[in-house]
């Protein structure tokens, strides 16, 4: 049973810093990646990682987010830098198995960036 866990996020002021881990179990993953979901907006992807390291960012946050990966612990890890209040989120690991190809989440952690 694939299991995801999250930490990391929490309360930065603006031009602040966070990092935060995603760590999934119980199966060999694909791509994994990070969503955030402001109030009122919908869900959208932030980075994404291959398994062979391919990184892929929203526009709003290349050059300030970096993700990566380790493929023995299937663990993930997005460098957040030059936060913007804008960037205040529920934050969300998604990891997709390479045997399903079903995507599992974990259920998010909040990162408040004050101006």
């Amino acid at each position: 049973q694939v299991h995801v866990e999250e930490s990391g996020g929490g309360l930065v002021q603006a031009g602040g810093s966070l990092t935060l881990s995603c760590a999934a179990f119980g199966s060999l993953f694909g791509t994994m990646a990070w969503h955030r979901q402001a109030p009122g907006k919908q869900r959208e992807l932030v980075a994404a990682i291959s398994r062979n390291g391919a990184p892929n960012y929203h526009d709003s946050v290349k050059g300030r987010f970096l993700i990566s990966r380790d493929n023995d612990k299937d663990t993930i890890l997005l460098f957040m830098d030059s936060l913007k209040p804008e960037d205040t989120a529920v934050y969300y690991c998604e990891v997709r198995s390479a045997f399903t190809g079903l995507s599992h989440w974990g259920q998010g952690t909040q990162v408040t960036v004050s101006s």
